[in-house]
C-alpha cells in the first residue's frame, strides 16, 4: 500500500518540542526532510538521521538530513538499536499510528535510549468529534489523508496514548493538543457529553477529549 503522500510542510508544534541540546536525532517517517530542514537552522551541530520506508522520499530528505536510511523501523534488529543507542531524541511525527506494533518499537527504544533522552511524537486523536459523528451514521471510511488515513494501522485517544507510553517504559512530560477551528462552533459537543454521562463517564472530559485533532507528546524514560 502506498504511504501518506510526500509533503514539504513541517509540524511547527513538533519542532517547538525538539530539544535544541540534542546531539543525535532519529526521525521515523522523515518524508521530504522538512522537519530536519527547520530544526537544523537552530541546531547546526547535531547529527540528524531521517528514516523512511519509501526510498523516493529519502532522496529528497538527503537535502537536509545528515544521514538517511531506507528501512521499515519494525524490521530493525538489535544491531540497529545498539548502533543508535546514543540517539537522544527519537521523533515520530505522525508515524506511530502507521506501525503494526508501536508498543514493541517503543520498548526497543526504551532499552537503548539515554537517561536524558526524549521521544517527541504527534499522534492523531481518534476521539475527534468528526470521527464520533460519522461513526454514529456508519461513515467510517478510510481517506487519502487525515484522521482516517488509509495507511493508519492503529488508532489512539488521549487515554490510550498515555497508556501507550506508560506501558513501554516512558513517562509523558508534555501533552499538547492541536486544535483546528473554533470549538465553540461544534454542535456535537453537548451530545458527546450526554453519551458520556449515560455510560457513567465525565461529560466534560469527554467533550474536551473530542476537540483536539492531534496530540504532540514529549516523553522521557521512566
Amino acid at each position: 500500500m502506498d504511504q501518506t503522500p510526500i509533503h514539504d510542510i513541517h509540524n511547527k508544534d513538533v519542532l517547538s518540542m525538539l530539544p535544541l541540546t540534542s546531539k543525535k536525532l532519529m526521525e521515523i517517517g522523515c518524508s521530504s526532510g522538512a522537519l530536519a530542514r527547520e530544526y537544523k537552522k537552530n541546531n547546526k551541530n547535531c547529527h540528524y538521521i531521517g528514516l523512511d520506508i519509501v526510498e523516493s522520499y529519502t532522496h529528497l530528505a538527503k537535502r537536509f538530513c545528515d544521514e538517511v536510511i531506507v528501512a521499515d523501523i519494525e524490521q530493525q534488529n538489535e544491531i540497529f538499536y545498539s548502533k543508535n543507542s546514543d540517539c537522544d531524541c527519537w521523533i515520530f511525527a505522525d508515524a506511530l499510528e502507521h506501525l503494526v506494533d508501536p508498543w514493541l518499537v517503543l520498548k526497543k527504544i526504551r532499552h537503548v535510549i539515554p537517561d536524558n533522552g526524549q521521544i517527541i511524537a504527534c499522534i492523531p486523536n481518534s476521539q475527534h468529534w468528526t470521527v464520533i459523528a460519522n461513526l454514529a451514521i456508519g461513515n467510517f471510511r478510510y481517506q487519502e489523508s487525515g484522521l482516517l488515513d488509509k495507511t493508519h494501522v492503529r488508532f489512539f485517544t488521549r487515554k490510550t496514548i498515555i497508556e501507550l507510553f506508560n506501558g513501554t517504559g516512558f513517562e509523558i512530560q508534555i501533552m499538547k493538543s492541536r486544535i483546528f477551528g473554533d470549538p465553540i462552533n461544534i454542535p456535537f459537543l453537548p451530545l458527546i457529553g450526554e453519551i458520556a454521562k449515560f455510560v457513567g463517564a465525565n461529560p466534560d472530559t469527554a467533550m474536551e477529549d473530542s476537540i483536539p485533532f492531534q496530540y504532540v507528546i514529549c516523553a522521557t524514560p521512566k
